[in-house]
């Protein structure tokens, strides 16, 4: 029996080049949101505690400056309108799950006209400092404390009828990879998936996704329909 490939790209890092959270810290953060992004990389807090306190370090009233920046910052990867594309072409199920917040999400992903839906986290704006909330938080099958739990997500897809593949490159991307089908990867999550075994191939560009998936689809069967 034939599968439907279902495709689970991660955003901050692997759509845009570099990690928009990070970005915004940067240029709006007081000093302490470093220690707390190595706590979060060191697994030594959740990434919803991480992140919430990460956003509490910044006033409400810059909301509109910084979506400016980020959305003028951002630079997104060689190939991924024609990843895109080929997706809507081929009837490839392609769902964007994100660790990132929907205010800068969903613009820099508006001129692309996903058919698709768009997981990311969402945010507060009516107290004095930013709040995200947690829309996708895990399920009881997940402990992890995600914040946008990726594995949740994943578990809907019944690996009987869909081949699932994870395309990512960090942290925030293991816990998925571990129970998808396949892995495309890059950087952090390229290091793991070899350490641990997982069935992945390595990507730069979108364009490299796109002729690993025409590989994966001569290999198997796969339905793209």
């Amino acid at each position: 029996m034939s599968r439907k490939l279902v495709l689970f790209c991660d955003f901050d890092g692997t759509i845009t080049e570099k990690d928009n959270i990070v970005a915004i810290m940067r240029r709006f953060a007081p000093p302490e949101w470093e220690a707390l992004t190595e706590q979060i990389l060191g697994q030594k807090i959740s990434v919803r505690e991480g992140v919430g306190k990460l956003f509490s370090l910044l006033p409400s009233a810059l909301k509109d400056e910084i979506t400016r920046f980020i959305v003028q910052e951002a630079r997104i990867r060689p190939g991924f309108a024609e990843f895109v594309r080929f997706c809507d072409e081929r009837g490839i199920e392609l769902l964007i799950t994100s660790g990132g917040i929907d205010f800068f999400v969903d613009p820099i992903l508006a001129p692309f006209n996903l058919r698709g839906p768009i997981y990311c986290n969402g945010s507060d704006f009516s107290g004095e400092t930013i709040t995200i909330t947690w829309p996708h938080a895990c399920d009881e099958h997940c402990h992890n404390d995600c914040g946008m739990c990726k594995t949740t997500i994943i578990r809907r897809y019944d690996p009987d009828t869909c081949f699932r593949v994870v395309i990512g490159d960090s942290i925030t991307d293991l816990a998925g990879a571990k129970i998808a089908d396949f892995v495309i990867a890059r950087s952090f999550l390229e290091k793991k998936c070899a350490e641990l075994g997982l069935p992945y191939k390595p990507f730069a560009t979108f364009h490299d996704v796109i002729a690993i998936l025409d590989s994966l689809h001569a290999g198997l069967e796969v339905e793209t329909r």
